[in-house]
């Protein structure tokens, strides 16, 4: 990692199975001889700061406006209602002969303002989300995204997000991926070196791996599988080893205690938990991927 930056992924498709668990301690062991950037990406619901305890005070928040909202002159507008009629996500609703915005409905697709006959109806910024940025006590910076309630383009934020991240001087990315298969997965692993895709021994969660597993190999990332809670269904655990061969790098054991530490804001790497030693024999492996001079090797190579 000498002459270019890695970006190192956790992604999973089901949501709950572990992936802030793993990138908030994969954050701590590489930031022991590395410079590291730690990036919440998942900013529907970001908790990569409640598993590093790092929830009090951010240094500095960035607003960021992705998203446009309609703005109505009342003292153009006739009344006609015609914005209202064309408006196929009904934010728009007439009231005392005007139209009035629910800016909860509203995607911000601009067809009332091409349909105004009247030109009353202008497409103006608003602020949808905010960027947060701390140093950790881990010697790391925490860079994390927020989508605020009712708005829309989490994707666009999360690539508002991932310049930031960028700013810093550092040779290893530890992006934490929203779940699912939506905008901001896609934003979160365009431009990766490297993924580590993360499940559980269920139907529901092999199948979502599945799914993100087709967002993954669309960008062509390598990658490798991490299986949490394996032993709460140890049959279907082996068969995902088998399905995986080679790109299985290990597992991680269900332990009611991890809920316990989270709730206290205690990092799993500052526990005795089975979990702690099951992580680091990850992170043992994964530095074979990740500790080398990037201009010699090729993303063929991580495989």
């Amino acid at each position: 990692m000498k002459n270019q930056k890695l970006k190192l992924v956790v992604g999973s498709g089901k949501g709950g199975v572990g992936k802030s668990m793993l990138t908030s301690a994969l954050a701590m062991l590489f930031a022991e001889k590395n410079k590291v950037v730690a990036v919440d990406c998942d900013v529907d619901a970001p908790n990569l700061a409640i598993w590093l305890n790092e929830i009090k005070l951010w240094d500095k928040k960035i607003p960021v406006a992705t998203s446009v909202k309609p703005e109505i002159d009342l003292n153009k507008c006739d009344g006609c209602g015609l914005c209202v009629e064309k408006c196929r996500f009904e934010a728009l609703k007439m009231e005392d002969g005007k139209p009035k915005l629910n800016p909860f409905l509203c995607e911000g697709c601009g067809a009332c303002e091409v349909i105004c006959p009247k030109r009353a109806i202008k497409l103006k910024p608003v602020q949808n989300g905010e960027i947060r940025i701390k140093k950790t006590k881990y010697n790391f910076p925490l860079v994390s995204g927020n989508l605020f309630p009712g708005e829309t383009g989490s994707g666009k934020v999360v690539s508002e997000l991932k310049k930031e991240a960028d700013k810093f001087e550092s040779d290893l990315q530890i992006i934490d991926s929203a779940p699912g298969t939506g905008c901001p997965v896609i934003a979160s692993l365009q431009d990766a070196n490297f993924a580590i895709l993360i499940t559980e021994p269920t139907p529901s969660g092999f199948s979502d791996l599945l799914r993100v597993l087709e967002v993954v190999n669309h960008f062509r990332i390598p990658w490798k599988l991490v299986i949490n809670k394996w032993d709460i269904n140890p049959k279907l655990t082996d068969e995902i080893v088998k399905w995986a061969g080679k790109k299985f790098l290990g597992k991680i054991s269900y332990d009611k205690k991890i809920f316990k530490a989270v709730s206290n804001l205690t990092p799993i790497l500052e526990t005795n938990l089975r979990a702690k030693k099951e992580i680091i024999s990850i992170f043992v492996r994964i530095r074979k991927f990740v500790d080398y001079d990037q201009t010699s090797k090729t993303k063929k190579d991580l495989v």
